[in-house]
């Protein structure tokens, strides 16, 4: 793994542009950066990034099996108990999942530690899928990588034939569209599903309705089916029609089964379950004795979060990092101080995507803080050298 320098294509930000991706500049400051790029082996991506993910996607199903069993792991998780019979019965029907992203710290020589799953609301799809493609193609025509690159991604692909296995005619997609990223990333995947011949309707979440029949409704008062939601099951729960979602019989993509996995609680439940795993950091709920065993050093994590918000990293009782947030409220986890890797004072963090179930490509943001937030820089990668 090595972070190369290079020359950036003098017409990708009207590229960007062409192909939707407006948010490629964020408050004035580069989202997109392709002034560098991570280099990859290709033992590297098989072996130390694509094999472990879909090991850790095991292990996370293994753990979903086993909350769902036992309210012990869904008290600890703070999950709703009004939601504990929709969750279970989602696992017992196997709702499939579209995608999921886990997040990973990686310095080209160690093991890979996952750091969190990011399985419900997980966005930088679309540079991912996409616009990342895009550079590797135009960046070897143009001489800027080695002719003979490759990268780890068959997203776009994978995404077509999931939605094909979803059993439906036609597929509303909802979240916050007055947020550019995550609009891009409904506006992304609705391509993906009519390119797999579903039709659609794009709408925002407040404007899902219920009918008297306790049945979701769109703005034509269209009957919901099926629905993808970018829009969190924590915040679902909460909301004024929280408790019709039983009843109702809208299928969900995230499914309600994912609301375990999308918990940061699942990381000392994972470790609990499989101790010393090569790719699992120690981490215990902050309530929890044993979290003592981490010493002064760890990173402190609220159950629920985004973009890094109420993250925390100390060390040696010195708080190093923290961003501010909302969150917190349900609870903490620690997990171990694992510093990442700094590449010229850049710390990088991997996304290794998976689609249907199956680890199928990578995305790499950056910060010169250790805290991935929304604002870190999203730089592309390439496989530029042989099995190694």
């Amino acid at each position: 793994m090595q972070r190369i320098d290079c020359p950036e294509r003098d017409d990708w930000r009207t590229t960007a542009e062409g192909v939707g991706f407006v948010f490629h500049t964020i408050n004035g400051e580069r989202y997109w950066d392709e002034r560098a790029y991570y280099g990859f082996t290709l033992n590297e991506i098989e072996r130390r990034i694509e094999g472990p993910t879909g090991e850790i996607d095991a292990m996370c199903l293994e753990l979903v099996g086993r909350v769902v069993k036992d309210e012990k792991y869904l008290r600890r998780l703070k999950i709703p108990e009004a939601f504990w019979p929709l969750i279970a019965e989602s696992w017992r029907r196997r709702d499939p999942s579209l995608y999921g992203r886990l997040d990973l710290s990686y310095d080209g020589w160690s093991p890979a530690k996952l750091l969190e799953y990011n399985a419900d609301t997980p966005t930088s799809l679309f540079e991912a899928a996409v616009f990342q493609w895009t550079w590797l193609e135009q960046a070897m025509e143009r001489a800027i990588i080695p002719k003979r690159a490759d990268q780890f991604n068959s997203i776009h692909d994978r995404l077509i034939g999931a939605w094909k296995k979803h059993g439906a005619k036609h597929l509303h997609l909802a979240g916050m569209v007055d947020n550019p990223e995550d609009s891009g990333t409904l506006a992304y995947l609705e391509d993906t599903a009519r390119q797999a011949g579903l039709t659609t309707t794009p709408l925002d979440i407040k404007d899902i309705g219920l009918d008297s029949d306790g049945c979701f409704v769109d703005l034509d008062d269209n009957l919901i089916e099926l629905a993808f939601k970018l829009y969190p099951w924590e915040w679902m729960f909460r909301d004024t029609f929280g408790e019709k979602i039983a009843s109702a019989t809208t299928r969900w993509i995230e499914p309600p089964w994912k609301a375990v996995l999308s918990n940061k609680g699942i990381l000392p439940l994972l470790w609990e379950m499989f101790p010393k795993h090569p790719n699992l950091l120690p981490a215990y709920f902050e309530d929890d004795p044993k979290a003592s065993m981490l010493g002064s050093s760890f990173v402190r994590k609220p159950l629920y979060s985004r973009e890094g918000a109420n993250v925390a990293l100390v060390s040696g009782g010195t708080t190093l990092a923290e961003q501010e947030g909302p969150y917190g409220a349900e609870g903490f986890i620690r997990q171990a101080f694992a510093p990442l890797p700094s590449f010229t004072d850049q710390y990088p963090v991997l996304g290794s995507w998976l689609v249907d179930g199956a680890p199928c490509g990578l995305s790499i943001r950056e910060d010169v803080n250790p805290i991935t937030g929304n604002t870190s820089r999203f730089l592309p990668h390439a496989i530029v050298a042989g099995p190694g």
